[in-house]
């Protein structure tokens, strides 16, 4: 039999344009140095604070809402301390990290000069920002989950598990409070993805990453400031983070949706607008880089 005569091996199925860029822009924010340096640092703090908890046991609740109120339940169940890390690292930590990757998502390609390549492999613009912003996304699941994580595996080992007590004092199995912790998880994603799409415009709008990321942080650190304003209160349910702390309503018997409606809906029409604007920027941005 000659060689023409064998039939060649078919040819290895290879994914669809969309998902191979989708999974080099994963590959790539899952590379780079300083974003496994973050997620080091968010690993990082519900270790301290089990540690912390482990050797001083506080017996107050010292607040209302926030980690407080997840601190004074952490020596009776370790999956609090992963409740407390959420509520301090949703403050600044976790926006950081998401600025991070939404800061050079379209300026850091302009900046090293590979977005106008990007653009002539072909990728139509709609389809980079989509991906962009999936890699955001996806970015700020796994910062979230690496808190959550890292606080739930800490407090077990110091802290035992077990029945979990919620806020409202109904007791409830470890399996159920493990399946709320997730709720919460793709809650603070959905409030994380939101702030991405403010970054992801940001990101359309300079070459250099770094001030793309800063003018994010700058925007999280405002909103959370004036929403402990009370002279300008009207403003409050405007603004992104205003709604993030709800996520402790899951842990209530029955849960209190209304507010977690309203940081959903606030999520999605930040996400929306700023989606839209990020789009109409691209869209008709001259690139030269």
């Amino acid at each position: 039999m000659s060689a023409v005569e064998v039939a060649a091996p078919p040819a290895a199925r290879s994914l669809p344009v969309p998902f191979r860029f989708l999974r080099s822009e994963l590959g790539l924010i899952a590379r780079r140095r300083r974003n496994q340096a973050g997620l080091a640092v968010l690993a990082a703090v519900p270790i301290i604070i089990a540690i912390a908890v482990r050797v001083s046991s506080p017996t107050s609740s010292g607040g209302d809402q926030g980690a407080p109120q997840f601190l004074s339940s952490i020596t009776g169940n370790g999956l609090f301390v992963a409740l407390a890390a959420l509520a301090l690292e949703i403050q600044l930590f976790l926006p950081i990290a998401v600025a991070a990757v939404a800061g050079d998502a379209i300026a850091g390609e302009a900046n090293v000069g590979t977005l106008r390549y990007l653009l002539t492999v072909p990728v139509h613009r709609t389809r980079l920002l989509a991906v962009k912003y999936a890699g955001i996304v996806a970015g700020a699941f796994v910062a979230t989950v690496t808190v959550a994580g890292t606080g739930l595996l800490a407090g077990l080992l110091l802290f035992g598990g077990g029945d979990v007590t919620l806020l409202s004092g109904t007791t409830i199995g470890m399996g159920e409070g493990l399946l709320r912790l997730l709720a919460i998880c793709l809650y603070l994603t959905a409030c994380l993805a939101a702030l991405g799409a403010v970054g992801l415009f940001v990101s359309t709008l300079t070459e250099q990453p770094m001030g793309a990321t800063i003018a994010i942080v700058m925007f999280n650190m405002v909103s959370w400031i004036l929403g402990v304003i009370p002279q300008v209160d009207w403003l409050h349910p405007y603004l992104l983070t205003h709604w993030w702390n709800n996520f402790g309503d899951l842990l209530r018997d029955p849960v209190a949706w209304d507010p977690l409606r309203g940081g959903l809906l606030s999520a999605a029409a930040y996400t929306v607008i700023f989606l839209s604007a990020a789009w109409a920027r691209f869209g008709t941005r001259d690139v030269t880089s």
